[in-house]
């Protein structure tokens, strides 16, 4: 009805309209966009010693000023830039070689957390920064269209971003529901903010949607503790993370620790690091977690990585286990990131004999018998009885844990 109004009635057209987000024909090629503000890189840490030395280099540099850190999630996916210019979106860009990247705008116009049009009462000039990702879910259900058509299945969800975000056809990017978390800002004229925690607040008011889970600290332990326990929790996100970035809040400070040739001195990420190996995968069980989520866990045969000995591993969930094939008795790629979740990266199929059966989850809770439900999303299967033997013995545990009550002595046992 929409469109039909508007053919008939042009001056109404405007913008923001809902008919304007998706181009009606592809367009010819890509072309370059140049930064106005250089999109820079970010240097890696590997270790919370490395970690630590970046932070208080960086606090020995602002002559012992009190330093205000802020740590948000490494979203694995597609960086780009997008330009608003009186409210307006009127560019996007990929970051490129950080000069110079691709325009993409009629494929970011596609994305539903992007606004066309900015709320509230922007700068005059907005250049935001952020991440173009996919979803998990929506890699599932991407693949399972790919499987009914008989064609190729997309590896990851960073592999389908990359390669959907430079499609000519806006049409395509749009049946694919990519998303963007805004996480920086390059040029602007009129900025407002004088930290970045205040900004993300601005951005929020414009429409925009911040990288989620942002924590402030006053000090380096305690940004570092955050770092440890949030490597615990990544399997409950819906979408990918390769590691955390740690920022100086103030824009003050910011200014005058200033930048080399390859990146800003106040940011660093910490990488989760990754080690594998290859196992026979023995069987699939399945745990109740104390919010009731059960979750399939793979017994391996015993192996070595990153020093310790691997013999269970995460698979997440359903879903991921019908994505990468998982059948008890395969040959599969484990992997050990940040040295403390394992889970199984592949399935080496070419390793397979016959036709072992797939795994089906159970439709009662293993532990009370109550009958299992989906949740909203549809990913995850839980128990709904909060009474749950299971659900009880791991609250417990998680109150006598050091991220909650830290209480010496008393353990699993």
């Amino acid at each position: 009805k929409l469109k039909g109004l508007e053919a008939r009635h042009p001056e109404l057209v405007s913008p923001e309209s809902p008919t304007q987000r998706v181009g009606d024909r592809p367009v010819d090629e890509l072309n370059s966009v140049a930064h106005r503000v250089p999109m820079l890189s970010i240097d890696n840490t590997y270790s919370v010693e490395e970690l630590r030395a970046f932070m208080q280099r960086t606090e020995k540099q602002l002559d012992g000023e009190a330093v205000e850190w802020v740590v948000e999630l490494k979203i694995d996916g597609v960086a780009a830039s997008i330009i608003y210019e009186n409210g307006l979106l009127v560019r996007a860009a990929t970051r490129g070689n950080g000069e110079v990247g691709d325009d993409v705008t009629h494929n970011i116009r596609t994305l539903g957390d992007v606004p066309l049009r900015l709320s509230g009462d922007p700068p005059a000039v907005l250049e935001v920064r952020g991440e173009v990702y996919m979803t998990n879910p929506d890699l599932v259900r991407l693949n399972e269209s790919q499987k009914a058509k008989g064609d190729a299945l997309y590896a990851n969800t960073r592999n389908v971003t990359a390669g959907t975000i430079r499609l000519l056809d806006p049409r395509v990017a749009a049946e694919r529901h990519l998303r963007f978390f805004t996480h920086g800002v390059g040029y602007c004229e009129g900025l407002r903010s004088s930290n970045y925690v205040d900004f993300l607040g601005e951005l929020r008011d414009y429409g925009l949607a911040p990288t989620p889970n942002v924590a402030k600290f006053a000090s380096i332990d305690e940004a570092i503790a955050h770092c440890e326990s949030w490597i615990e929790n990544l399997h409950e996100l819906d979408f990918e993370v390769d590691g955390l970035v740690l920022k100086v809040n103030d824009f003050g400070q910011r200014e005058r620790l200033g930048r080399t040739s390859k990146s800003p001195r106040w940011l660093v990420a910490y990488k989760f690091e990754k080690y594998e190996a290859v196992t026979k995968l023995l069987r699939i069980s399945v745990n109740v977690g104390k919010s009731g989520a059960v979750t399939p866990v793979a017994h391996l045969e015993p192996v070595e990585i990153a020093e310790t000995i691997v013999s269970r591993a995460s698979l997440h969930n359903a879903e991921e286990i019908e994505r990468k094939d998982v059948r008890e008795g395969d040959v599969v790629v484990v992997e050990k990131a940040g040295k403390i979740i394992p889970h199984i990266v592949r399935v080496e199929k070419h390793e397979r004999t016959g036709d072992p059966p797939k795994f089906h989850y159970p439709t009662v809770c293993p532990e009370c018998e109550t009958e299992l439900v989906k949740d909203e999303g549809g990913v995850y299967i839980r128990c709904p009885n909060p009474e749950c033997p299971a659900q009880l013995k791991e609250r417990l545990r998680y109150f006598a844990t050091r991220n909650a009550m830290d209480i010496e002595g008393l353990g699993d046992k």
